[in-house]
């Protein structure tokens, strides 16, 4: 099947120029009126999945009518492929087995210029491997399938290669084929330093402590690396880390949005993510729950809980909006967060119209909305006013977590005793008819629908009940080939900084095509068939051969591959905002593991909520928190929608206004005025100097310490005598200017150095030199 897919890759892009070109000559079609988005297919997936060439759906909702369009030859219809040419009697674009007969491939071999295809006026050219394949395809039959995404996945065989020794479970199979055929070798074994801090890293999102590293370089048996992931899994670091990632699937923030943008208790609903990640929970009951825990048989609080995923669009406070225009805004972001965080569809491109691309009509978009507006809610429950004055803090329906909930089914909800938390949930209890929304206004109806899936995925089964709880099982039913295709390409993506397939959120024919599809498949059916157990799925990535492998990029490996899109070699990419945070807070010692609770507040510039503030609501003034709270994983920082910290935006964190799977990599130089002025960060680098210093007997183990607590690794010779210099230099700077050196000290709200201020000033500018290594904030 794999071939027969790439030839059409090459024949689509190929054919679609010569037909575009074609059709505005006249060659082809009958007419060309009203031919206003004519272009060149924007995607090709790796089977037979053609997209129009002229396209009756291209128009915004705004446009003409469609039946005052006509299309000449279609491409993504196959009937229209092989019917005869309008213009040339009895000649057709393709003949099934036959190129010769095949008026398309004909046009591309010829020696005619004027007949040539594409024109060479286009300065667009086809190699004689291009011509082949098209040949190729031809000759085969030219069948059509459907877009790959759309077909279950399966298990294929590999055929033998060479190096079979270097393998180390079944990953590296398809990758090595890989490697081999493009005339590269995988990369040497990374190092055992290297191992332990990328392991941890991925797995907890914090560097290891130094027991673990101590014991790690020490296990010179086999299981050493599986024994290593066994403990990192264990801890509740795992799933703080596992949580941190669907935090920005789930659009989670602590405000409700808008402009007034006021307080929201959502954060028991982070609590059980946290939870449902360190109880390894596999991810269709995690799907669920979330989807529909309550409509579970017998639900308990846990499951209903569960439901604030579907809650967590932001909500107006703003008074005088129309009600009904803003109970359809979360409704849709429902069903949108379904589509792209968990089917990896761009479903809200068919709310206005059908979807330009994608088998998803207009109709599918609002059958799917159809499974989410039976919510007793409505757009606008009260003010921010009112709201802050009763301490309103969760719009209908809500359960309420008290006492009793938190000594039993929620007992890992960390509250305070003696209080009660309400948090935002869903229930059905509100039945409502549900309408095609004409040009996506919600208040032009037209068909009136009901629930159901769009039938290119997946038809919705007679068997299903048609509410949330029948969709949920629509979602994780074995012969639905996205669900598990999507999860298991996005935890890829966190472990390798890039997806098998790159855009994580579009599987569609927009979307990106796998760089392994048969990789993609083998490991989105091997996760179904272990019970959807997501550790299992990590244990098998960190234990294979590809993903050991040194990051090293050799001069031949980056001009084959550049993008190591081969993965010939391990991936490199700088830390989200959060984990270079916490990584900082955790090497300093200034970290503090309570697990979950109450979002808190730690340092930020003075002003920014102030701006973003319509002047009442308990968050129109920031206030930092004091104490351990300063000191807490960047998980639980406060999540303002319209002012989130400043220090994880700078580096590309979202406003989680809506959903996100894939946040941007920049490279700016803001990024690095924070790691170098931001407190929280020369706070971290003052304690591990005054600690460093308070426990090292030895003043020439100063730099080689730090450097090792940062680095987890011990410093090269050249490397230690640059450091140890620039030391000695702001000593002496520091000595002549004692001042500045007690002013530098000074800086945070951690206890102040009972340590010599001149060397504690001096070691702690080392250290923050090292913090602000790429190597520091790389994960490699």
């Amino acid at each position: 099947m794999y071939t027969r897919q790439r030839i059409l890759l090459v024949f689509v892009l190929v054919l679609s120029m010569v037909l575009i070109w074609g059709l505005s000559k006249g060659v082809f079609a009958s007419t060309t009126e009203n031919y206003a988005d004519v272009k060149l297919p924007d995607i090709v997936s790796y089977n037979f999945d053609i997209k129009p060439i002229l396209s009756d759906k291209c128009y915004t909702c705004h446009g003409p009518d469609v039946n005052e369009r006509k299309a000449g030859l279609r491409l993504d219809q196959e009937e229209d492929a092989f019917k005869e040419l309008s213009v040339t009697a009895g000649k057709y674009a393709f003949v099934k087995g036959n190129p010769l007969k095949s008026e398309a491939y004909l046009r591309m071999v010829t020696d005619n210029n004027d007949d040539l295809m594409p024109p060479s006026e286009s300065q667009l050219h086809l190699t004689t491997h291009e011509k082949e394949l098209i040949k190729k395809w031809i000759v085969q039959g030219a069948t059509y399938e459907k877009h790959w995404a759309f077909i279950p996945p399966k298990k294929i065989q590999l055929t033998a290669k060479t190096a079979k020794e270097w393998e180390q479970n079944e990953i590296d199979g398809f990758v090595l084929q890989k490697i081999i055929d493009n005339n590269l070798k995988p990369s040497p074994k990374a190092s055992k330093e290297t191992l332990v801090r990328r392991i941890s890293l991925d797995l907890t999102g914090l560097p290891p402590k130094s027991e673990m590293v101590k014991d790690f370089l020490a296990d010179t048996s086999n299981e050493a690396i599986e024994t290593l992931v066994d403990k990192l899994m264990a801890l509740p670091s795992y799933g703080e880390k596992m949580a941190q990632a669907w935090l920005d699937v789930a659009r989670y923030a602590d405000s409700h949005g808008y402009q007034d943008d006021n307080y929201r208790s959502m954060w028991p609903w982070r609590d059980w993510a946290i939870h449902a990640f360190n109880k390894n929970m596999p991810y269709d009951e995690f799907l669920i729950k979330q989807l529909a825990g309550d409509l579970l048989p017998n639900a308990s609080k846990e499951d209903v809980l569960a439901t604030g995923f579907n809650r967590n669009h932001p909500i107006t406070q703003e008074g005088g909006v129309i009600l009904e225009e803003y109970r359809s805004y979360y409704v849709s972001d429902r069903a949108n967060t379904l589509g792209k965080g968990v089917l990896g569809m761009t479903l809200e491109c068919a709310k206005c119209h059908d979807h330009k691309y994608d088998q998803l009509s207009h109709k599918n978009y609002f059958e799917m909305y159809a499974f989410f507006n039976n919510v007793k809610e409505v757009g606008f429950e009260m003010g921010v006013g009112r709201a802050t004055r009763l301490k309103h803090y969760a719009d209908n329906p809500y359960i309420t977590i008290s006492d009793e909930d938190a000594e039993g089914v929620l007992s890992f909800i960390n509250r305070k005793e003696g209080t009660s938390v309400n948090v935002m949930v869903m229930n059905d209890s509100l039945p409502r008819d549900a309408f095609i929304f004409n040009r996506g206004e919600y208040d032009d109806h037209g068909e009136q629908v009901y629930p159901n899936t769009p039938e290119a995925i997946l038809p919705f089964s007679d068997a299903l009940p048609k509410n949330r709880l029948g969709l949920a099982q629509w979602v994780i039913d074995p012969n639905n080939p996205l669900t598990s295709r999507v999860f298991v390409n996005r935890i890829w993506a966190s472990i390798f900084g890039r997806g098998l397939v790159e855009t994580l959120g579009d599987f569609g024919v927009q979307g990106s095509l796998p760089t392994h599809p048969a990789l993609l498949d083998w490991l989105a059916k091997d996760f179904m068939e272990n019970e959807w157990d997501i550790q299992n799925l990590l244990k098998k990535i960190l234990l294979s051969a590809t993903y050991q492998q040194s990051s090293v990029a050799t001069e031949e490996r980056k001009a084959t591959d550049p993008e190591n899109l081969l993965l010939a070699r391990a991936g490199r990419f700088r830390m989200s905002g959060e984990m270079i945070r916490d990584y900082i807070l955790t090497t300093s010692g200034l970290l503090h593991t309570e697990i979950g609770g109450p979002s808190v507040r730690p340092y930020q510039p003075d002003g920014l909520w102030k701006e973003t503030t319509s002047g009442s609501g308990i968050l129109a003034k920031y206030v930092a928190d004091k104490g351990d709270k300063l000191y807490r994983r960047s998980l639980y920082t406060f999540w303002k929608r319209t002012s989130p910290p400043p220090g994880m935006t700078i580096f590309d964190a979202p406003t989680r206004d809506y959903c996100e799977v894939n946040r941007q990599k920049t490279n700016t130089p803001l990024q690095a005025l924070a790691l170098q002025n931001d407190v929280q960060m020369l706070e971290a680098a003052r304690v591990l100097a005054q600690n460093t210093l308070a426990n090292s007997a030895h003043d020439d183990q100063l730099v080689q310490t730090i450097f090792k607590a940062i680095l987890i690794r011990t410093p090269k010779i050249e490397e230690l005598k640059v450091l140890e210099n620039y030391y000695l230099d702001a000593k002496i700077k520091f000595g002549k200017e004692k001042e500045n050196a007690e002013k530098l000290v000074s800086i945070g709200s951690f206890k102040k150095p009972e340590t010599d201020p001149v060397k504690t000033a001096a070691l702690m500018l080392t250290a923050q030199v090292i913090y602000n290594l790429d190597e520091t904030i790389t994960k490699e």
